[in-house]
């Protein structure tokens, strides 16, 4: 297994101001919305920070153009590699192209349809793998050997942190005095992110990771103190990674708990962003809203960020459709 690991990673808030300067000219600035029907359902004043509507169709750009625009010349000749599921994937094969070196992509055989024509679209070379992290790992090891690209983990590295962090600055700036913020985690990269852009900015916010029953590493990694692999069977299928050794340890020290939310929560959610407001989130996304729905108590009368991270949706399986 190939690994970035550096103990302790704990950047000051001038390098996350730094990363978002980096990659301002490649990104956009996202919307924040609010919702009366959301606000009232909630007991809550809730901010929408809609990643949906970033390039690539998800908040995995902002990571992926900062760790690509970091590489060194003589690094970033060589291309670069990774394994995704697909948000991360489409975001780094675009952030490749904005460098002009390619971008080698292992992704495993039943994933989207929808992620797997992004990353086409935004040049990728994609190699199909068993849907298992093993396969997944195997493929990229070999992949490297064979081409020396540089290998860019979905969120287990430093750059991609600092590029992900960026979402909850933006939102931080635009919406002072929030009193809690909230993000999915799979991997950790998002959550690692936001917790430090957070805690950097307001030492004194509430930050809260938010993920399913059914893929709850996280959660049951948080409260015993060690890594717990990840053992997934939710329909959110951009949280079916576990934590690795540097989000575990950002995650640790800065985001005060994991919330959980059930299968027919994340749905109900998804439904629910679609038709109140208009937008289209993807599983993954409504995570936040369905943990918010189960443990109400925790943000009533609260002014809450909710990072809504992303909008790739295969619309021909959508999981309140018939089967």
């Amino acid at each position: 297994m190939i690994k970035y690991s550096t103990p302790g990673f704990s950047p000051g808030l001038d390098e996350l101001i730094k990363a978002h300067q980096i990659i301002q000219p490649w990104i956009h600035r996202t919307p924040v919305f609010t919702n009366s029907w959301f606000n009232k359902k909630s007991g809550a004043e809730l901010f929408f920070k809609c990643e949906n509507f970033q390039v690539s169709g998800s908040f995995k750009a902002r990571g992926a153009v900062h760790a690509v625009f970091r590489l060194s010349a003589q690094d970033a000749a060589r291309g670069v590699a990774t394994h995704s599921s697909g948000n991360h994937a489409a975001a780094l094969s675009r952030a490749a192209g904005l460098r002009n070196i390619p971008a080698y992509i292992v992704m495993p055989e039943n994933a989207p349809s929808v992620k797997v024509n992004g990353v086409k679209n935004y040049g990728g070379i994609i190699r199909f793998c068993e849907p298992v992290l093993e396969a997944r790992e195997t493929g990229l090891q070999e992949i490297v050997r064979a081409t020396g690209a540089y290998f860019i983990p979905p969120y287990n590295h430093e750059h991609i942190i600092l590029g992900q962090a960026s979402a909850a600055l933006e939102l931080m700036q635009e919406v002072p005095g929030l009193d809690i913020i909230i993000a999915p985690v799979g991997g950790g990269g998002l959550l690692s992110g936001t917790s430090l852009a957070a805690k950097r900015l307001r030492p004194d916010i509430t930050v809260y990771g938010a993920e399913p029953e059914q893929a709850n590493d996280a959660f049951l990694s948080f409260k015993a103190g060690h890594i717990i692999p990840a053992n997934p069977d939710t329909i959110a299928d951009g949280l079916r990674t576990s934590l690795g050794d540097i989000t575990f340890g950002v995650i640790r020290s800065f985001t005060d708990d994991i919330l959980t939310a059930s299968e027919a929560q994340i749905i109900s959610s998804m439904r629910d962003v679609w038709e109140r407001m208009k937008i289209i989130i993807e599983p993954s996304c409504s995570v936040p809203l369905a943990a918010i729905a189960s443990r109400p108590e925790l943000f009533e009368g609260k002014k809450v960020g909710v990072i809504l991270t992303g909008g790739n949706v295969d619309l021909d399986k959508l999981p309140w459709s018939p089967r």
